[in-house]
């Protein structure tokens, strides 16, 4: 019988499978005597059990095991003479046949999609482009510094930015509330650490001001029993503390990793790790372009058997990283149709850029293997080692492989679309505040 395709499902195919029941009894009885032969049993000498009470007790799995391995068999070399490319694993039923000489079944699985890569001429794609100067190293100092801002004490108003410490006791319907009390808390005014109303009450204040107000909290607030009710602060600020940079010198530069205090060192150090931040993200930034533009340009249909194997996948990678942060995964349900439209769209770039791949003959060659390697080893104190690690494991060097790929594959479809400059934003490509 032809493979046909069904209705619901374009790339699902339907074949027939015949096993002769003498080949399937010969292997039987051949492997049942194989076990007889190491068999022990009470009240017999090991390997002289009747053949008869092997067969009673082991026949079914014996037929089991060889039927399995017989329908492997056949279904592969059916699949393999009529070039199949088989999307995940079959599902096997029997057919009610009238042949006293047969087994017969009915294979039924999906296809790998037979793709045509579509034209990409009039794709538009913007290149971010940003130059690295003297005002971006700045702004990343000063990020640098407000890291590592310290507090001092200050005899004025607490304002935006300041660290203030309060006592507070917050009451409902004038009984105190579970979690709404607290001594000498620190928090700093304008990081969202408290409520914005609750903030808005405690800028202005000086140290040893004490005061009373009401809070509304929100609709969503995560305890139910306050959300949308309207409660009552009292409050005591204990301590105002201004905000204190440090400034960038020998000590700055030392903190910062070099050795000697050398600001300039420092500077160059530090320019030096955003250009290989800016082109990490420009890169980034094309290989999602060039993902949707892929995307839009081979519309296909993807086997189910693959999406739902993907989503799998997923879900165990979201249940070993919730457990990683210490979350028990038995009393958090996970949903298969969380990861459905991301495992969708991983399978059909996966199957698109595989075909790129092997029509424009797109693989990594060692020596953008090994340049990669050693650009990522370059930012480290000893390049080498980590050149090492690398090469000891074929493991790690695929993953590089896949990255010089996914690079080959990006290069490709930019030489194919239309390609403009666009002057790129710092703030906005690091994602930083403006």
């Amino acid at each position: 019988m032809e493979a046909t395709p069904a209705q619901a499902n374009e790339l699902e195919r339907r074949i027939d499978l015949a096993i002769a029941i003498a080949d399937v009894e010969k292997e039987m009885e051949q492997r049942l005597k194989r076990m007889g032969k190491n068999m022990k049993m009470p009240g017999f000498r090991p390997g002289k059990v009747p053949f008869s009470i092997v067969r009673q007790q082991y026949g079914d799995q014996a037929r089991h095991e060889v039927l399995s391995e017989e329908l492997d068999r056949v279904f592969g070399e059916t699949v393999t003479e009529r070039k199949m490319r088989v999307a995940g694993y079959p599902r096997i039923e029997p057919k009610t046949t009238d042949s006293t000489t047969h087994l017969e079944f009915s294979a039924i699985f999906e296809v790998y999609p037979e793709i045509t890569l579509g034209d990409l001429s009039s794709t538009e794609i913007e290149r971010p482009v940003l130059e690295i100067g003297a005002a971006e190293v700045d702004k990343t100092l000063d990020i640098l510094r407000q890291q590592r801002v310290s507090y001092e004490a200050v005899e004025r108003a607490a304002a935006e930015g300041d660290r203030v410490v309060i006592d507070f006791l917050g009451k409902k319907d004038g009984v105190p509330f579970q979690g709404g009390e607290a001594k000498d808390y620190p928090f700093v005014l304008g990081q969202g650490m408290m409520l914005a109303d609750f903030e808005k009450a405690v800028s202005g204040c000086t140290a040893g001001d004490a005061k009373t107000f009401d809070l509304t909290f929100p609709a969503d607030y995560f305890s139910k029993d306050l959300a949308g009710q309207t409660v009552q602060f009292d409050i005591t600020v204990k301590e105002v503390q201004g905000p204190k940079l440090p400034e960038i010198d020998s000590e700055f530069a030392t903190g910062m990793g070099i050795a000697d205090g050398d600001v300039a060192k420092m500077r160059a150090e530090v320019e030096a790790n955003l250009k290989r931040e800016v082109k990490r993200r420009i890169e980034g930034k094309l290989k999602d372009q060039v993902m949707e533009a892929l995307l839009k340009a081979n519309p296909i249909t993807v086997p189910n058997a693959l999406v739902e194997m993907e989503i799998q996948r997923l879900m165990q990678a979201a249940r070993q990283d919730m457990e990683q942060r210490g979350m028990k995964t038995k009393d958090m349900p996970i949903q298969p149709e969380w990861f459905a439209d991301q495992a969708k769209r991983r399978v059909t770039l996966g199957l698109i850029l595989a075909e790129v791949v092997k029509s424009e003959k797109l693989q990594a060659s060692p020596e953008q293997v090994r340049a990669l390697v050693e650009e990522n080893a370059a930012s480290y104190e000893q390049p080498e080692e980590v050149i090492r690690w690398y090469y000891a494991q074929p493991q790690r060097l695929g993953e590089i492989e896949g990255v010089v790929i996914e690079g080959n594959v990006v290069d490709w479809v930019l030489g194919k679309a239309k390609v403009s400059d666009k002057a790129a934003v710092f703030d906005e490509l690091m994602g930083q505040k403006q």
